[in-house]
């Protein structure tokens, strides 16, 4: 009988749902469980935490709910554990979790793997400019983290030398499963297709439940959310598996549902760059081979680079961030009109002490549609109840205290219809950058230490690096035919959709609910089109740009908008900095199709 590796992906984020670790143990039979807690914004957060308790930077969700309430069961059903819980202190989060086993009667051979923290080479790095904007390396005495990305390579070394539990730092999310994978099936450096489909394997459970019916589109077929199932996959040893959830839980998947989750948050499909190999999803198919059960296959891979990504988290100045709401008729009118009016008043106080003005605000009325731009409709203008959210950023916290004590002053002076604070007083917290660079990957070896032994697991340069020229794109769908019936329907008529953010980027993947729609689809979403919908999302953006990409294998698109988060993350002061909802807005946007080719 041929090999079938189970993981299952009990978690997305710091903060993601404590049920997923005792239902996957339920109903899972796993071999392995995977939980991804890492995201820049996160690494920015344990960089502040460490530095003010320097036994801390790791994820305590981790061990203080997942291993805490489950490591009988895990030591039970000889479950393993790869995470990257460890965050900026992967030796503190095994202490803790061997102190916990500990006061249970258990152990568990636990392997710590470092080398990702660049801290110490600062140095080294600081004549390096961004990878993307070209900018100087940040003030040094501003940073909170700097982390090379390690992929699979070193969590196989680690199962290989005899780990039961395995604990990373920075690794790239899909390596928390594609490392055991080259463990079980002894994938080569060299098998870049399995590489690339075990990553692929990754990337669909690292984010959770959104692999089983989370953030789906037509989120009315979804049942059950509260008891939603977290995925399970099953890996073949030819780079074939199969997405599904344990028996008797909500949720949902699906073809769409997972090919939604293949292309969130990926930027070119064909050049999807990991340490182990860069990534061509392309001619991926999904296919529905039973209740729940959806099969992939199809993912090719070419070398990687032959370089780490390293990503270095900085403060640059503070931000302000409060809300008020406004009831009543003209809601929006007059919450806007409150919110400038306090932003002058401010403006005049830091003039009169000789501060330097507010370097950035923003003004979006919740509730009036403030992230849809010019596409928001008329009617959110007159709806009678709405947030007034304002962001303001300065180089001086002192400054924005002063924004802090004046926030709740229109309760009695300006608006009718002021309600007071909305969930408490407002927040003031650094502005966190990301500056990314690459460095050659045999100039960062990775470690384990597993027992007291340390093993360095070398990753030297690829025989032949990636180019671009080995990329061959596929050949686009035709043109469709001229038609003198053509109507307009909404995008969500003809395809579903999910987006995400890449830093100061996000995508949007686009899947034809049938075939015959690709082509108008295609049309209708052509670059130009794409960037004139968003407009509003490139506000100050030096080059904006959208990249449009094909993947026939699942009859979709990719649409890849740069420079077009104000920054991105913890340092813009957008509603929706992880680009959430810009699938959502996509979906109203207006494709012409013949008027036959689509049924009421």
């Amino acid at each position: 009988m041929a090999k079938v590796i189970r993981i299952g992906g009990a978690g997305g984020f710091l903060g993601d749902s404590s049920v997923a670790a005792p239902q996957l143990l339920k109903g899972g039979d796993l071999d392995y469980m995977i939980l991804d807690y890492l995201a820049e914004a996160t690494m920015s957060i344990l960089g502040q935490i460490k530095r003010e308790r320097p036994g801390e930077g790791f994820a305590r969700d981790f061990t203080e709910w997942v291993w805490k309430d489950n490591l009988a069961e895990f030591k039970a059903q000889g479950v393993k554990v790869i995470t990257n819980a460890g965050g900026l202190n992967p030796h503190a989060c095994r202490a803790r979790m061997e102190e916990l086993a500990a006061a249970a009667g258990l152990s568990f051979r636990i392997a710590v793997i470092e080398g990702d923290d660049l801290m110490d080479r600062i140095d080294d790095l600081s004549g390096m400019t961004e990878l993307y904007t070209g900018a100087a390396f940040p003030p040094k005495d501003k940073l909170f983290t700097a982390n090379a990305y390690f992929g699979g390579r070193p969590i196989a070394a680690a199962l290989a030398a005899g780990a039961d539990m395995v604990i990373t730092g920075r690794v790239v999310d899909s390596a928390l499963a594609l490392g055991p994978l080259m463990h079980e099936f002894g994938w080569s450096d060299d098998d870049h297709d399995l590489l690339s489909a075990g990553s692929l394997a990754g990337h669909v459970i690292e984010c959770g439940a959104q692999a089983t019916g989370g953030l789906f589109t037509d989120w009315r077929e979804v049942p059950d959310w509260g008891h939603i199932g977290y995925p399970i996959i099953e890996c073949h040893a030819d780079g074939s598996f199969i997405v599904t959830k344990p028996a008797g839980t909500g949720g949902l998947v699906s073809p769409a549902a997972v090919a939604e989750q293949i292309l969130y948050e990926v930027g070119d499909p064909q050049g999807y760059a990991l340490p182990d190999v860069v990534c061509d999803f392309t001619q991926v198919k999904v296919e529905q081979v039973g209740e729940h059960r959806v099969k992939v296959t199809g993912a090719r891979g070419y070398p990687p680079s032959g370089s780490y990504k390293a990503c270095i988290t900085w403060a640059d100045g503070w931000r302000f961030i409060g809300a008020m709401p406004v009831v009543g008729r003209e809601a929006a009118a007059k919450a806007r009109r409150q919110a400038e009016a306090v932003l002058e008043r401010v403006g005049d106080m830091l003039r009169e002490r000789n501060f330097a003005p507010l370097r950035e605000t923003r003004i979006e009325i919740l509730g009036a549609e403030a992230s849809y731009g010019a596409n928001a409709s008329a009617a959110a203008q007159g709806v009678r109840e709405v947030v007034s959210r304002v962001g303001a950023e300065h180089e001086d916290e002192r400054a924005l205290r002063l924004l802090t004590r004046e926030w709740q002053s229109p309760t009695t002076s300006m608006s009718v219809g002021t309600t007071g604070w909305f969930g408490g007083a407002p927040s003031i917290s650094p502005v966190s950058r990301v500056f990314s660079v690459l460095i050659p990957r045999e100039q960062v070896p990775a470690k384990v230490d597993l027992g007291g032994v340390v093993t360095v697991v070398e990753a030297p340069a690829p025989a032949t690096p990636f180019s671009p020229a080995m990329v061959e794109r596929p050949t686009p769908p035709p043109e469709p035919q001229a038609s003198s019936d053509l109507i307009d329907v909404p995008l969500i008529d003809l395809a579903w959709a999910r987006s995400g953010d890449k830093g100061d980027a996000f995508n949007v993947g686009v899947i034809a609910r049938k075939p015959a729609y690709l082509p108008w689809i295609r049309a209708g979403l052509s670059e130009a089109a794409v960037k004139t919908w968003f407009a509003h999302e490139f506000e100050g953006a030096v080059a904006p740009q959208v990249l449009r990409y094909d993947l026939p294998g699942m009859d979709a698109l990719n649409l890849h908008c740069i420079q077009a988060l104000g920054g991105g993350q913890f340092a813009s002061l957008r509603l929706d900095a992880l680009a959430k909802g810009k699938a959502q807005q996509l979906l109203d946007m207006p494709i012409q199709v013949p008027a036959g080719l689509v049924q009421p």
